[in-house]
């Protein structure tokens, strides 16, 4: 790995949308400066060995022009929520897609901010039954109303950014919305939006323009 020049040198390796605090993700960049070329597929054999248990690397290319920052502009989140039907979650969701602007307030280190979180979602939808009977996890018979509705959703990274919490504080604020247990947030994808998939918000690969064409070290 190649470090820094200076008084106190530190490794070259940088975070690219790393994921809040609470929610798991399947989908974290990094990019790493080396002090020589090696193989891509080397490399991260070697990283995912001293990895532990859980933690993988997928893939490693030789980057390209340009920052891999620049590309992450969408995050793809999928929210379970516990307690909650797919028919309770659609009537939340719709009211929600219906506001031009939905405001919600987070306390951070230079104080109380207002965030748009409406702004930032550029899709929403919902997945699961009404209802799901036979579902004993929350305690229940299996028979009361209820269930695990998901949230699928993208959001466009802006500044600050709107995390899953924020939203789910919104869905509160303009239908009630309150999951029996902690909500379960992952990130399943980030990158450009794509603008040749269908529908509204669609995540790109932000690795693709450095596997085309394909670079091999010298």
């Amino acid at each position: 790995m190649a470090y820094s020049a200076g008084f106190s040198p530190h490794p070259k390796i940088s975070y690219v949308g790393a994921a809040p605090t609470g929610v798991a993700s399947e989908a974290e960049y990094l990019e790493i400066g080396l002090a020589r070329q090696v193989d891509p597929e080397q490399l991260r054999r070697a990283l995912d060995e001293a990895l532990p248990e859980g933690l993988d690397v997928l893939e490693a290319v030789v980057a390209g022009p340009g920052s891999l920052a620049e590309r992450i502009q969408a995050s793809h989140w999928r929210v379970e929520l516990p307690g909650v039907s797919a028919g309770e979650l659609r009537v939340a969701v719709a009211e929600f897609l219906s506001r031009e602007e939905l405001l919600v307030d987070r306390l951070t280190k230079d104080g109380k901010r207002s965030l748009d979180t409406r702004a930032a979602v550029l899709s929403a939808s919902v997945d699961g039954p009404a209802t799901e009977p036979g579902d004993l996890s929350s305690g229940g018979t299996g028979t009361e109303p209820g269930g695990r509705a998901i949230l699928d959703m993208v959001v466009r990274q802006v500044t600050p950014s709107v995390r899953p919490d924020d939203v789910l504080a919104a869905l509160r604020l303009v239908a009630g919305l309150a999951p029996a247990a902690p909500p379960v947030a992952v990130r399943v994808a980030q990158g450009p939006l794509d603008g040749s998939s269908a529908g509204a918000g669609s995540v790109g690969d932000p690795l693709a323009a450095d596997r085309s064409p394909v670079r091999t070290p010298s």
